[in-house]
């Protein structure tokens, strides 16, 4: 069931970040560079790894695999970012790819998973104590 609610947190958070990445938006840059634009794109990738990663315990049994799906969610989020710089060029007129952007979001990416490796103990004692309760 926990599992089952993170999943629908994760698709629709992953639903709502393409969106927002392909919609125009106000933005409040400096010349070509926008350091609060990068902070979000930061905070959004990491948060998108987090979600997926807390998807993937609370549905597995185990942690055997905890660093392999760590790692494949990581490829495919940094995959993902770059899929989304792509398309803001080829299908919108307002937005163009960045590099930058693709940094922040790898930035964001790897911030997670190391996050995620120190607290691989943490998570496994809050799965067990989610699951008492669910």
């Amino acid at each position: 069931m926990v599992a089952r609610i993170i999943l629908i947190g994760a698709s629709l958070y992953t639903l709502a970040l393409t969106i927002g990445s392909l919609v125009q938006l106000g933005k409040i840059s400096v010349g070509k560079f926008n350091p609060t634009d990068k902070f979000l794109h930061f905070i959004a990738y990491l948060a998108l790894v987090i979600l997926w990663q807390l998807y993937i315990v609370f549905r597995e049994q185990g942690f055997k695999q905890y660093y392999s799906y760590l790692i494949k969610i990581s490829v495919l989020a940094i995959a993902f970012g770059m899929l989304i710089e792509g398309l803001q060029g080829a299908l919108t007129s307002f937005r163009e790819p960045d590099w930058w952007d693709i940094l922040a979001n790898s930035l964001g990416v790897m911030s997670a998973a190391m996050l995620l490796l120190l607290s691989k103990g943490i998570l496994q004692r809050l799965k067990s104590k989610i699951n008492l309760v669910f």
